[in-house]
């Protein structure tokens, strides 16, 4: 069984900053790519950012320079720094794993999501 506990949510004002934590543990062999997703009340949820094992990162547009994710290999942990936060980057945010259990088998889990609200 795989478990992704996540913390650091929060209420944040416009331009502040908040930072997210994820971590994985379980039956967990390897894992390869980790990032974060959001969800806002009416939206589609959508790609934050990702990081590769081997560090390699993406964002979306719009938290290009604002948001940093980052990892640690030896903690199962993916951790996602947000600066400059504005009102609209308001959602719920999600992490995601994708790994390969000790039993076998590949699959991209999900963290149960934390509440992240930028208001003044």
């Amino acid at each position: 069984q795989v478990r992704l506990v996540e913390s650091g949510g929060g209420l944040v004002q416009p331009g502040g900053s908040l930072g997210l934590s994820c971590a994985a543990s379980g039956s967990i062999f390897i894992i390869y790519a980790m990032g974060w997703y959001r969800q806002a009340p009416g939206k589609q949820r959508e790609l934050v950012a990702t990081i590769t094992s081997g560090g390699i990162t993406t964002y979306a547009d719009s938290v290009k320079g604002r948001f940093t994710i980052s990892r640690d290999n030896t903690k199962n942990t993916v951790a996602l720094q947000m600066n400059t936060v504005k009102p609209e980057d308001t959602a719920v945010y999600y992490c995601n794993v994708d790994l390969t259990r000790l039993e076998g088998g590949r699959n991209v889990y999900w963290g149960q999501g934390t509440q992240v609200t930028v208001s003044s």
